[in-house]
């Protein structure tokens, strides 16, 4: 079994490894021992500002200090950055195109107890929207840490989508793994449907591949790690080459990784595109796996739209 670790904490340990660059300047809300940046302002305390419960005044502290040549960021949960950040990062940050990293943690329904009020899965949907915004949503602690190092030498505003709960390391054991921004990744080819997965539940996606092995079913299995900017060419090679499409996300299935691969096909290639994801409802307060395996994001019902996907072929 791969080391089970949350994206989080491999974000915290990334961030600080990356410290000794002094052009970086980081912000938390008041949750540094949540959002991991406690490493960062442990060892760099001179570079490390507790904007405390002012989510929206972080994020125009962050823009304050990016105007001035620094790269900053600013960290909280996924729900304060993306939704009561959000006049903030558009305005403020994305408009003037400032070097601003959000990083927004606890993404999801597996914050678990935290409940519908803090399950953020409107987040990619929001950030994607917002003009000059690049949007990443990593699938392990390998991936995390490549994405950080290739977020920080990008010029330019950022959201990094991160989640609580351990996830196994897939790509760390691939040897030729290459982490590009706005570039998909095959993890395993296959001819007859396509599934594009994004943040954890590309484990899933691999699982519900092996499932579909098991029934002669043969799945490429795409890792979207990058939401925006959008890697086109992947999808159109992948839906050419197996005609049926599923999406998979532990996000709303309206507007994030979903809906920008259907807008993708749709306009060059239709084919059938089936989302996996949180149906258009809240949350609940429950343990993350059984928030999980309530809302249908589990492999056997991935295995389920794969099949409806084929069935759907001309």
């Amino acid at each position: 079994m791969s080391e089970i670790i949350a994206t989080r904490e491999a974000y915290g340990r990334a961030l600080c490894k990356c410290g000794d660059r002094e052009d970086i300047v980081v912000f938390d809300a008041d949750l540094t021992i949540c959002t991991m940046s406690c490493y960062f302002a442990e060892k760099y305390p001179d570079r490390f500002f507790n904007a405390g419960i002012a989510e929206a005044n972080m994020i125009g502290m962050s823009a304050g200090v990016a105007a001035t040549g620094k790269t900053a960021v600013c960290h909280t949960f996924a729900m304060f950055a993306a939704g009561r950040g959000y006049d903030q990062i558009r305005n403020s940050v994305c408009y003037p195109g400032l070097n601003v990293k959000v990083i927004g943690t606890h993404a999801g329904l597996s914050v678990g107890e935290d409940g519908a009020t803090h399950q953020c899965i409107e987040d990619l949907s929001l950030m994607r929207t917002i003009p000059g915004m690049t949007v990443i949503c990593p699938c392990d602690a390998n991936e995390t840490e490549e994405a950080v190092k290739a977020m920080l030498n990008f010029d330019g505003p950022c959201y990094l989508r991160l989640g609580r709960s351990g996830v196994e390391n897939i790509t760390g054991h691939i040897s030729d793994y290459k982490f590009e921004l706005g570039k998909g990744v095959v993890l395993k080819d296959g001819g007859d449907v396509s599934i594009i997965a994004t943040g954890q539940m590309v484990q899933i996606a691999l699982t519900a591949a092996r499932i579909l092995e098991d029934k002669g079913i043969h799945a490429m299995v795409i890792n979207m790690h990058t939401i925006k900017p959008f890697d086109k060419e992947i999808v159109m090679m992948a839906a050419r080459k197996t005609r049926a499409v599923v999406t998979s996300e532990e996000h709303n299935i309206v507007g994030g990784l979903g809906a920008a691969v259907a807008e993708a096909v749709t306009s060059e290639y239709p084919v059938p595109v089936i989302r996996h994801g949180v149906e258009d409802v809240f949350g609940h307060s429950g343990k993350a796996d059984e928030l999980m395996e309530k809302y249908g994001l589990t492999a056997e019902n991935l295995v389920l739209k794969a099949e409806k996907a084929i069935s759907m072929k001309n």
